[in-house]
């Protein structure tokens, strides 16, 4: 079935909503309630809903309506269970220590997932900084760390590479973005230091004494709430062929938390609201129904792009900045099967080296927009409750090719390319960042002293 293009405008309509809206003065206090945002996603997506039921294909409104069932149940019985989870105490909010929660961050998002690690630590975060001015930046860099380029190492990381999982890719094969991993990882986390130094420099001295004077060891309440974490990350696990299971466990996890744990932690230490996953759900919705046209029209347009290992890794990423990543990758893989690559290794009966762009693209390039993966907004939506002023959806992007796609530049030169000339290109690139960061380090260390 061939759409026209015009179908897309209600998802470009939306998207363009949520980054002018909060912006303009006539729309700005509107845009702060969530009936607001609802009516917007209903006006936008009700009548793409409508035309594909009842003039186009239903079973695309049912496979969208399905997807966004599963992708608001993960979301939302992720973020009751670690609203459950208070992480006592007060670490120095210093430049080291952020760092070090950002990389803790990136681990564990291979292993609970990115929306889950995003979730876990968001509030520990928040509350270690709660005495700084200067803390966007470090909301920032852990939507690109945690919630998004930290999820590459296992199928568990993020959605697309379980779906991979499930269409044949070896739960090992994961392991050989390893060097990927820590390159994206390392470079942002090194930008990250010396980003935060300079900012930690221009904090006003009360605020430094503040901080230090709030520092108390560390311990955690509602710990039986790792328990239901484990529920739910093992439900994606095994359950992923069985949709309406996965989501019945989830739902009873989330359950069994908001239950269980005592309403003092939830409410009183963790300052839990449903504010947050409300706006995720609503506005979502109107994203999932607005881009069925967008993601049919790539289904059947794909086959005419040129592709390679450079294209796979650009239009998989691209896509996934602005739309789900997990369709976009299974485009992609599809057409990878249709392709051969002379003494290349095959996996899943994909040619290794797509194989490799198409899951780099996917997983890293999600972080390019608020929307490009599910933790995002929500980490932003937790930030703005607890009063951090977050950059808006147009001034995200460009913090994203500042600090992101450069380094997603030097990546594709460095592991996806086969010339060593672009090899030279792409450790050129990081050492230009890298010195950039070294000069930043520096000129803080100067206004400091």
């Amino acid at each position: 079935m061939s759409l026209p293009t015009w179908s897309m405008a209600p998802f470009v309509a939306l998207l363009v909503c949520i980054a002018i809206l909060p912006l303009v003065p006539a729309t700005a206090r509107l845009w702060e309630h969530n009936w607001f945002k609802l009516a917007v996603s209903a006006l936008l997506g009700i009548p793409v809903g409508l035309w594909m039921w009842f003039g186009a294909d239903p079973h695309l409104v049912e496979h969208a309506l399905s997807e966004y069932g599963q992708f608001i149940a993960l979301l939302a019985s992720l973020f009751v269970v670690t609203g459950g989870i208070f992480v006592a105490g007060d670490l120095r909010a210093t430049p080291r220590n952020n760092t070090i929660l950002l990389g803790v961050g990136a681990i564990l998002a291979s292993f609970v997932g990115t929306t889950g690690a995003a979730m876990l630590l968001i509030r520990p975060i928040l509350g270690t900084n709660a005495e700084r001015r200067h803390k966007a930046h470090t909301i920032v860099f852990a939507i690109l760390i945690i919630a998004n380029c930290g999820g590459l190492l296992t199928p568990l990381g993020d959605p697309p590479l379980y779906v991979g999982l499930m269409r044949g890719v070896p739960f090992t094969w994961t392991f050989s973005l390893f060097l990927p991993w820590l390159f994206v990882n390392g470079m942002l986390l090194f930008t990250y230091f010396a980003l935060d130094t300079r900012r930690y420099g221009e904090e006003p001295a009360e605020a430094i004494a503040s901080d230090r004077a709030a520092v108390t060891p560390l311990s955690v309440r509602g710990g039986v709430n790792v328990v239901w974490l484990a529920v739910i990350i093992a439900s994606v696990a095994l359950l992923g062929e069985r949709p309406l299971v996965k989501v019945a466990v989830q739902v009873a996890a989330a359950a069994a938390s908001y239950l269980l744990t005592p309403r003092r932690i939830r409410f009183k230490d963790n300052e839990f609201t449903w504010s947050p996953i409300i706006e995720v759900a609503v506005l979502f919705a109107g994203i999932f129904v607005t881009m069925i046209p967008a993601l049919e029209i790539l289904r059947t347009e794909a086959n005419s792009l040129p592709l390679n290992e450079y294209t796979f890794f650009g239009f998989t990423g691209a896509l996934s900045s602005v739309l789900d990543n997990t369709p976009t990758y299974l485009a992609f893989f599809d057409m990878g099967h249709a392709l051969t690559v002379e003494g290349a290794t095959v996996v899943a009966g994909v040619p290794e080296l797509y194989l490799t762009a198409i899951s780099l693209g996917a997983v890293t390039c999600g972080a390019i927009t608020y929307i490009g993966n599910g933790p995002n907004f929500m980490v932003k939506a937790i930030a703005e409750e607890r009063g951090v002023a977050m950059p808006s959806f147009g001034r995200y992007v460009v913090w994203a090719f500042q600090y992101l796609v450069p380094v997603l530049v030097a990546l594709v030169c460095i592991f996806i390319s086969s010339l060593w000339q672009l090899h030279l290109v792409g450790w050129l690139i990081a050492a230009g960042l890298a010195a950039r960061s070294v000069y930043t380090l520096a000129k803080a260390r100067r206004v400091r002293a």
